[in-house]
């Protein structure tokens, strides 16, 4: 049932659905934003929407600086921005300690008002990569620990501006479709199963992914209600399947038909996560579609799911605590 309300979901925003085009409540000329992934696709897309709406400075974070200023050039043309609009910085999300210095550069901002944090992967192939399977390292660990660096950045801006930044992680309808079973795992951590060569479940791994940023993006939330550090938001917008570079592995004739059919374009995609990256406090926590709050997969919400979130809630701190020893405190 939950692979049907998946599909559905995809299907029902592609026919009947038609998102809005990006519109800011307020003045963001003086707003600092950071898009991870911005020189091509949905994080392209996105940064040029964010820049016709007069953000003051965006961060096109991409690993590779070539391409992002060549995507700069091209966004700057389209909108008529000035150059000192838009900046590019080097972050490779498969390399911690470029995450480490790219969240040491941004803390010396004035002020950081928003993070889309759009650079993702999806394969199918077992590879590991600073010991962790790459998927999991890219989608998740790495991640959640750019998020967790910032986070002190985030709640001084918001003390001095007034204006709470959001943290906005595309998510995925396939999270729906995500299998529990390599998160049942008794004798192990969740995270020993996962990087288990022998036994991942790759052709479910992206899936599983999106699964793991919810549940993050839920327990951080809620973790957080009880802070006096001060206001952020933090949601996971799904921007549904579109064309795009993420699933250029798959080359079967069937996919490349479904994704003609049933996928949005790159550019509509990103207007969901515009919406995230602008979002209110009402998306706090949040799954969204359809630039609305929207009730996430069954396994997400019920008894089972909510164990699953501590567990790998607590097992990713302790993780993130070894890679950035007092990390854990910012939250």
């Amino acid at each position: 049932m939950s692979s049907l309300h998946g599909l559905g979901s995809v299907i029902y925003g592609k026919v009947c659905v038609t998102l809005p085009i990006p519109t800011a409540s307020t003045d963001l000329s003086n707003h600092i934003i950071i898009v991870t992934g911005s020189n091509s696709g949905l994080g392209f897309e996105a940064t040029r929407h964010l820049s016709r709406l007069g953000v003051g400075k965006i961060i096109m974070a991409v690993r590779t600086p070539s391409k992002g200023e060549a995507a700069k050039q091209q966004i700057l043309q389209s909108t008529g921005k000035p150059e000192s609009s838009i900046e590019v910085w080097s972050i490779d999300m498969d390399s911690q300690d470029s995450v480490k210095a790219f969240a040491d550069r941004a803390s010396l901002l004035p002020r950081i008002d928003g993070i889309l944090a759009n650079a993702g992967m999806m394969t199918t192939q077992f590879t590991l990569s600073e010991g962790n399977e790459r998927t999991l390292n890219v989608n998740v660990i790495n991640t959640f620990l750019l998020f967790f660096l910032l986070l002190p950045s985030m709640r001084r801006s918001e003390q001095q501006t007034g204006n709470p930044c959001r943290f906005a992680i595309p998510n995925s309808a396939l999270h729906y479709i995500a299998s529990l079973a390599e998160l049942n795992e008794k004798e192990t951590t969740m995270l020993e199963r996962l990087n288990d060569p022998k036994r991942a479940d790759m052709a479910g791994r992206y899936p599983l992914s999106k699964l793991l940023v919810l549940y993050m993006v839920r327990e951080i939330a809620e973790r957080g209600k009880t802070s006096n550090k001060g206001r952020f938001i933090i949601n996971t917008p799904n921007p549904s399947w579109c064309k795009s570079d993420l699933g250029k592995e798959i080359e079967s004739a069937g996919y490349k038909l479904a994704e003609k059919l049933l996928a949005r374009t790159a550019e509509e995609g990103s207007r969901t996560l515009v919406h995230g990256v602008l979002a209110d406090e009402s998306s706090h926590g949040h799954y969204l579609a359809n630039c609305h709050v929207q009730a996430p997969a069954k396994h997400a919400t019920n008894r089972r799911g909510q164990g699953a979130q501590k567990r790998f809630f607590n097992e990713l701190i302790v993780k993130l605590d070894s890679i950035s020893p007092g990390i854990a405190s910012n939250l």
